[in-house]
């Protein structure tokens, strides 16, 4: 059966190929610095981290310094070369279909990514996100949004073509975390540039 992600997935992956380098060139926001480190500070000093919708790798080259154990998977192929650039191990795979065994990492990282999911399919996302954690590891959550939930393209997207987007209330973005059974460490929003709202969320697979 073909969901409305696989439908998406050739756009993002053309939009993202297409951007890679640029996207690698850009600065970190020092939100996103601050939102990584509290993360950081969370897991054990050995953990094993996977890092999906990786992008150039930037964190995943970040946590790979801070001496974990990292994997990373973009859907962009040249995202991943990226990555791989980086000495980072990186794989081409979309959220629906991350090819690991159940239970074999101590946490996920997901940074702007998981926007790009409609609603319809972000329940078996989340499903198969938890399937990789071990109990007890964490997920951090990481999106803009909170405001009011709308789905689609934006009109200013500097990206052809231009990706869908599901920007949820906080409302119902944690609805769909509580009902993917995992429990909230911690929530909280964030105020970002250009009128932007970022929701921050530490899961935790029991």
């Amino acid at each position: 059966m073909t969901t409305r992600y696989d439908q998406l997935l050739g756009p993002l992956r053309q939009a993202y190929d297409a951007r890679a380098g640029w996207r690698d060139g850009l600065d970190k926001e020092p939100w996103k610095v601050t939102e990584r480190q509290v993360f950081r500070d969370r897991l054990a000093p050995d953990a094993r981290l996977l890092e999906i919708g990786a992008g150039a790798g930037q964190d995943s080259a970040y946590f790979r310094q801070e001496g974990l154990a990292v994997v990373a998977t973009d859907l962009s192929p040249v995202m991943v070369e990226h990555c791989r650039a980086k000495g980072i191990e990186a794989h081409v795979m979309d959220f629906l279909r991350l090819d690991f065994p159940a239970r074999s990492f101590d946490a996920v990282f997901a940074l702007n990514c998981l926007l790009h999911v409609p609603d319809d399919d972000l329940p078996a996302v989340l499903a198969a996100i938890r399937a990789v954690l071990r109990p007890g590891g964490l997920f951090f959550l990481g999106v803009y949004g909170g405001k009011e939930s709308t789905e689609g393209t934006l009109d200013d997207d500097r990206h052809e073509p231009p990706r869908f987007f599901s920007f949820r209330s906080d409302e119902r973005l944690l609805g769909f975390v509580t009902a993917a059974s995992f429990e909230v460490v911690d929530f909280h929003p964030v105020d970002v540039s250009h009128g932007h709202r970022f929701q921050s969320l530490t899961l935790r697979r029991p």
